[in-house]
């Protein structure tokens, strides 16, 4: 029986593409770059607010523009990260069925620890127990760390313990962390990058978890 789902935040939890959309399009406008489209966003997610920042960008800037770039897109999208996200259909109910039968749900995200703390306590409140999000001092995802720190502070083995994602770095970061992972359809990322990363498993709808997991 597990005790722990460890959910990714973007694309499992919350649809944050348009607000990350408007921030981006925002930070690269002031800059006088390219506006990138939705696809171009939803392609670029997945590592973290600095690697979705370099890539946005049409060439290689100097370090010092690049900080720029990044303090500014993390201002903006700061300001304006709950103007259009929103929980994905079924995944208030999932996490209340998750808390009635005693699994305590977490988050561990590459977006930045501020913002993932703000949005899991705005949305979900007490659904999530804890939030863990991206630290300078900590590895991103794929690195297992979060989700080892995650694990020691919940008191759960491996074995008690699930991780739901949308992506392959999701997955992999499941692997690494020696646990079983499921793979989400509503997300960022088609079936067949998931199923190509080795997800254990692959749902369509939040509801479909209890399937996996009793």
């Amino acid at each position: 029986m597990y005790k722990l789902v460890i959910f990714d935040l973007d694309g499992t939890l919350l649809d944050t593409l348009e607000d990350l959309k408007d921030g981006a399009n925002a930070m690269l406008k002031s800059k006088g770059y390219p506006e990138r489209s939705v696809e171009e966003i939803r392609q670029f997610l997945g590592n973290g607010m600095k690697n979705l920042v370099e890539r946005c960008l049409p060439y290689k800037v100097s370090e010092e523009e690049f900080q720029a770039c990044y303090e500014l897109f993390r201002t903006l999208y700061s300001a304006n990260m709950q103007n259009k996200t929103k929980p994905y259909e079924g995944v208030i109910s999932c996490l209340e069925k998750l808390k009635e039968k005693g699994i305590k749900s977490v988050v561990v995200s590459n977006k930045n620890d501020d913002a993932v703390k703000k949005l899991c306590s705005d949305y979900f409140g007490k659904l999530i127990f804890a939030a863990y999000g991206r630290k300078d001092e900590i590895p991103a995802k794929p690195d297992p760390t979060m989700v080892n720190i995650a694990l020691k502070e919940m008191n759960v083995c491996k074995d008690e313990c699930i991780f739901v994602g949308d992506s392959d770095t999701d997955i992999l970061t499941a692997r690494n962390a020696g646990i079983k992972s499921v793979g989400v359809l509503w997300g960022f990322r088609n079936e067949k990058i998931l199923r190509t990363a080795g997800a254990d498993c692959i749902i369509g709808k939040p509801d479909d978890l209890f399937a996996t997991i009793s």
